[in-house]
């Protein structure tokens, strides 16, 4: 199995849907995707309305609250949607990972043992058994917990207990900005054992949903020490092949998944804020050209919404008042300005009604994008509040 770059990007974009959307219901979407990145509720309406033919965002609330689909902290430490019968074993193969970097030094602050932080966690998922918002969980750890420092103690149970939001009733996409905490339906299990019976099945999903890719491609997804994927890869056996020689570092997939040319058309899209498939390798020049990653990628993290043009991220997009707004890192020619303007007006029409100018909180990262920006359009008409 060798591999160009561009043939590398095609494949990818054919597992993330982003070739040509498809007639999915959206738990099978979801589950397609493994997960999707829910930092911001937005995202996850983002990111299936740009693979998803006729996606119905209400679709995506039905989910939610039937609990066919979940928000959770699970890759990278970081709340992600994934289908309910997908959270148990993304959950168990994550939660070393979880423990082991939120018992840190903030936990220390609460001058508490590991050990005295996971014996509240029983009691913590009894008491969340009905929906609890931050500030009734604070008068149960005050009751509980053996520290003042109690701010501290829930940022670490909250990674490491089974808890998963509950949706809003009146929230424009399912959550709102207060999070509010339930147990997990179906806790799993989570010790070492577990873990490394889940590691293999995350590792073939996410060869199925973003590969070929490297060790360091999949610790990166998922923040897994790289020892511990070449353990899932090798116990996975003949579920995988390995790239040949000429690929440093070697590549791995799942036999038979989509490969397609590397002049495969790809059509614009405009992507959400932190989509998975820009975060989803060591090496993101794959969709992500080098020179434009620090304007897309700011210095706290955020990620900006992206107009991909012919695979690969070309520019960043925000929604105001006025209407979707493109900002192109190179002189784009006209035909691909009409196929983004095409795009943004369907856009438009999802946000209208929920959000007209969703994302609004980083907008403050524009005025810093400076020479960046080659070209600005606007690209769709006023949206309604």
């Amino acid at each position: 199995m060798t591999a160009t770059p561009a043939e590398l990007n095609r494949a990818t974009l054919a597992r993330q849907l982003l070739l040509a959307r498809e007639p999915l219901p959206v738990t099978d979407a979801v589950g397609r995707l493994l997960a999707l990145q829910a930092q911001h509720p937005a995202s996850p309406y983002l990111a299936l309305w740009n693979r998803v033919s006729g996606f119905d965002p209400a679709a995506l609330d039905a989910a939610f609250r039937d609990g066919s689909v979940v928000k959770a902290t699970l890759l990278r430490m970081t709340l992600h949607a994934a289908r309910a019968e997908d959270y148990p074993f993304l959950r168990s193969a994550v939660q070393p990972v979880l423990r082991g970097a939120r018992y840190d030094r903030r936990f220390r602050e609460t001058g508490m043992a590991p050990a005295e932080a996971e014996a509240l966690v029983p009691g913590l998922l009894a008491f969340a058994s009905v929906p609890r918002t931050t500030a009734e969980v604070d008068g149960w750890l005050a009751g509980n917990a053996p520290t003042a420092a109690r701010a501290a103690l829930w940022r670490t149970l909250r990674a490491v207990a089974t808890l998963v939001h509950e949706p809003a009733v009146d929230a424009a996409w399912s959550f709102g900005p207060r999070p509010v905490y339930r147990a997990a339906a179906a806790p799993p299990a989570l010790d070492e054992n577990a873990a490394g019976a889940a590691l293999p099945r995350l590792v073939h999903r996410y060869l199925a949903g973003y590969g070929p890719a490297s060790v360091a491609d999949i610790a990166q997804f998922s923040l897994i020490p790289r020892g511990r994927v070449r353990e899932a890869l090798a116990a996975l056996g003949e579920e995988v092949v390995e790239s040949g020689g000429e690929h440093r570092p070697a590549l791995y997939d799942v036999p038979g998944a989509p490969r397609p040319p590397g002049d495969a058309p790809a059509p614009a899209r405009l992507l959400g804020m932190w989509d998975n498939v820009l975060l989803a390798h060591a090496d993101r020049s794959r969709l992500l050209p080098p020179e434009y990653r620090t304007a897309v990628t700011r210095a706290n993290g955020d990620l900006l919404p992206t107009l991909l043009v012919d695979g690969r991220v070309a520019g960043v997009w925000r929604a105001t008042g006025g209407g979707v707004e493109g900002y192109a890192f190179r002189s784009l020619p006209p035909a691909t300005w009409r196929e983004l303007s095409a795009e943004a007006e369907r856009l438009a029409a999802m946000l209208a009604g929920r959000d007209a100018e969703v994302y609004r909180r980083h907008h403050h990262w524009w005025e810093k994008l400076g020479a960046a920006v080659a070209e600005c359009r606007m690209l769709s008409g006023p949206i309604a509040g």
